[in-house]
């Protein structure tokens, strides 16, 4: 049965994971696995050139030194990684969850998300994670990564879980859009909540057409739906929008048309998700 997938890390974004995670589960009917990925550079010491410094002796020994101590960093590491996933679990299954399950994985996060896509329904993981500067507000290096390695929907945790009563859907005018409104229209994770479908931007045209086919299609799935056109940059007046609406969920498409696109794919800056504080689900 395919599961949420919650992934976590040492950050303070892990218990907001888990809560988000739990409550996509309670709407989806899904089983919860909580995952941690022992990354490379947590286990392994910088490889040294010792070529010429030290005589043969001396470089055996400092060798056989840094070999004990990766040894005993990876030790260290599995076990703290043992902790974060044992109180995941707990935190979920406090939530009323019993279909939890744990996994510890050495490697990339990335590639371990790759490696479980088969067997994923919803991917959570945190806006930012352990080695994120958050005093600059910068967003985790791994994010983009992750998006890019499923196809599956990524529900991307903000800093802690407030409840969702209403989403927004960040509408391109792009072709794309209409397959983000297929997926909410088949799926009972947003289902009885209001939706603000909202494009930033020129609502003439085609975009306009697919605008009002988006709005017709949604409220035959039974939503409530609000329609709503600004002009600027999406970053700015949909941010803008949340805070002033009180939304507790931006909807949008990982690949799309026009200046959203670039806030996902081919961008460094993911500027959507930084400038919102509300949770953002990802749909491909």
């Amino acid at each position: 049965m395919p599961k949420i997938i919650a992934c976590i890390d040492g950050s303070i974004y892990a218990a907001s994971v888990c809560d988000h995670a739990a409550w996509a589960a309670q709407r989806l009917s899904a089983p919860v696995e909580v995952v941690h990925a022992l990354g490379r550079r947590d286990t392994a010491s910088a490889p040294l050139d010792l070529s010429g410094s030290l005589e043969f002796g001396e470089r055996e020994a400092l060798l056989k030194q840094l070999a004990e101590l990766d040894a005993q960093k990876a030790k260290v590491s599995h076990l703290r990684g043992r902790h974060l996933v044992a109180d995941a679990v707990s935190r979920i299954k406090a939530a009323g969850l019993q279909d939890v399950s744990e996994m510890l994985r050495h490697g990339d996060v990335a590639d371990t998300v790759r490696d479980l896509d088969g067997e994923t329904r919803l991917l959570v993981i945190g806006k930012r994670g352990e080695a994120a500067d958050f005093a600059k507000g910068h967003l985790g290096s791994n994010m983009e990564r992750v998006i890019r390695s499923t196809k599956k929907p990524v529900l991307v945790a903000s800093r802690a879980f407030a409840p969702i009563e209403s989403f927004l859907v960040a509408f391109d005018g792009g072709r794309s859009s209409g397959q983000v409104v297929e997926r909410l229209v088949a799926s009972p994770l947003l289902s009885d909540l209001p939706c603000h479908l909202f494009m930033a931007g020129d609502g003439s045209g085609e975009a306009g057409n697919r605008l009002r086919a988006a709005e017709g299609a949604l409220k035959s799935a039974g939503y409530a739906v609000t329609v709503g056109i600004e002009d600027g940059e999406p970053e700015s007046v949909i941010a803008a929008k949340v805070r002033r609406e009180g939304i507790g969920l931006v909807v949008m498409g990982a690949y799309g048309h026009s200046r959203i696109r670039n806030l996902i794919v081919g961008s460094t800056t993911t500027a959507l998700i930084e400038s919102c504080t509300v949770p953002v689900l990802v749909i491909r």
